[in-house]
């Protein structure tokens, strides 16, 4: 593993001399950028190992994308590299159908030291929920992002996340150019979590989990999804969602596009720049709803 080739992977051609905010905040934005989250490896008959050369194969070499386990452990590594005091932390994520978090951990986050100021860096969150720079973990502050306005709220030694929402405008969903609204109510749980330090090991059950559960979402759903320069991209099943970001103030435009299968294959190549080994079956279990951008 080599840490050029990582930064060839990501665009990133700028200095790295200090281990300080402004380099992490802009290898962050470049790791986002061009690491899709997804999870299309069990769509298309391949195991996802959760070792770091598997990772880093599969994300640097073949120029694929992962879910948090693997984004997430590739940007540890590589902050480590650099001289970062970084740390792995587990989250529970919240489950907006079941109005709660998750019983068990099944989300990893990075918790990153810099002269005494821990952040937190998240790369592998995905759709409309991922944030675009590190946010400084403090509670109750908001934190305004292009995304949005993200904000921690700790609790007795939880913390939570959680995300002011916009509206969304969808041309063609919207009735007399009305907004549409997702979700009522104007704050959206993200996930919760502890500081306590974490190994990429106490994920290998999860990991494995995850690709056999026939209940859990990642199962349920073929999902790809890319944070872009002025919003994101989400393949779900055939539905291609492309967002944009503060079209007009307080309001994020939506464009659905429902795909054949012909087109999701180049809808990968040519969005996502991701050229599969294996045929990908693409999966949207109805009852659903297919536009996942504000979910996953």
């Amino acid at each position: 593993m080599n840490i050029q080739e990582y930064f060839g992977r990501i665009s990133y051609n700028k200095p790295h001399k200090d281990a300080d905010l402004q380099t992490l905040t802009a290898i962050f934005q470049h790791h986002i950028q061009s690491i899709p989250f997804e999870n299309l490896s069990m769509h298309c008959g391949e195991a996802i190992e959760l070792d770091l050369q598997s990772t880093y194969n599969k994300i640097v070499r073949k120029k694929r994308g992962g879910w948090c386990l693997e984004t997430t452990h590739l940007l540890f590594w590589a902050l480590q590299e650099l001289g970062y005091d970084v740390c792995i932390l587990g989250a529970n994520s919240y489950d907006p159908a079941e109005k709660g978090y998750t019983a068990q951990i099944n989300h990893i986050l990075l918790k990153v030291v810099i002269k005494g100021e821990s952040y937190i860096a998240d790369a592998g969150f995905g759709g409309a929920y991922q944030m675009w720079q590190p946010l400084m973990l403090i509670s109750g502050k908001d934190q305004p992002q292009v995304p949005g306005i993200f904000h921690f709220m700790e609790d007795d030694g939880t913390w939570y996340f959680e995300k002011v929402k916009r509206k969304h405008y969808i041309p063609e969903h919207s009735k007399n150019d009305f907004p549409h609204t997702p979700e009522l109510g104007n704050i959206r749980k993200i996930y919760r979590f502890t500081l306590e330090p974490r190994h990429i090991d106490d994920f290998q059950e999860l990991n494995a989990y995850l690709q056999v559960s026939p209940d859990n979402i990642l199962r349920k759903k073929s999902i790809c999804s890319l944070q872009t320069t002025s919003g994101v991209l989400a393949l779900v099943g055939w539905t291609l969602t492309e967002m944009k970001y503060n079209y007009t103030e307080d309001m994020d435009l939506v464009n659905i596009t429902t795909l054949t299968d012909e087109e999701v294959e180049k809808t990968l190549k040519d969005k996502f720049n991701i050229v599969l080994e294996n045929k990908l079956v693409p999966v949207n279990v109805r009852g659903l709803p297919p536009n996942l951008v504000d979910k996953i």
